[in-house]
């Protein structure tokens, strides 16, 4: 069978199946984030510029090894500092690292609250412990999932086919009778390969129609 004909039986398949579970992504999503403000925050305790910060940041595997649980947190804050030249200690960095997060949600609290009421809700996000840690205690809105697949506790991010896996799993249904959403293309694009109805996220607006157009009522 041919890449267009497997296109064709997945879109009647998936056009056929009744959604179960519903796949959100956090950061981007449901939560709002801005990176530049924790380059800033650390920039003022650090030997390099805001702009320099991510690119030194990104000449390391340090953040892929600790979204994937490889490293405890203690250990990514001390290598961290010194590839950053950042003098902090471990709960000034916590607290630096976490200014990234915004006040305030993307998706409507009554909205997801009124979803989890009728289909099963699960968390799809690549983090990291310290990450995960303040947002669970700063968004109420998260109280609403049954389940969360988190890459840090996965041991796999964005976009392996083994979390999708994995959501699918903690979803409790087939992949097609999922619904999955992110603000990353390159994400949505890895759940649609792993036989998942998946949307990229441009606002609560668009994603109230996706969802509709799925099938989903609330």
């Amino acid at each position: 069978m041919d890449r267009l004909a497997q296109r064709r039986l997945r879109r009647r398949v998936t056009l056929n199946s009744v959604i179960r579970g519903i796949i959100f992504d956090l950061g981007g999503v449901l939560v709002p984030l801005d990176f530049s403000r924790g380059y800033r925050a650390i920039a003022g305790r650090c030997a390099y510029p805001a702009a320099e910060i991510p690119r030194r940041i990104g000449a390391t595997d340090l953040v892929r090894r600790f979204e994937t649980g490889q490293m405890e947190s203690r250990e990514f804050v001390e290598q961290l500092c010194q590839v950053i030249g950042l003098n902090a200690g471990y709960d000034e960095f916590c607290e630096m690292w976490s200014e990234i997060f915004l006040p305030g949600t993307l998706i409507p609290d009554t909205l997801v609250e009124a979803l989890s009421r009728k289909y099963r809700l699960v968390l799809l996000s690549n983090t990291n412990q310290l990450h995960y840690s303040f947002v669970e205690q700063q968004y109420p809105i998260l109280r609403h999932f049954h389940r969360q697949v988190l890459s840090y506790r996965a041991g796999a991010a964005k976009p392996s086919s083994r979390i999708y896996h994995q959501a699918v799993e903690a979803a409790g249904c087939l992949p097609e009778e999922c619904f999955f959403t992110d603000d990353m293309a390159l994400f949505v694009e890895g759940a649609r390969r792993a036989g998942i109805q998946a949307e990229l996220f441009e606002g609560p607006d668009k994603l109230m129609r996706d969802l509709v157009a799925a099938g989903v009522r609330w």
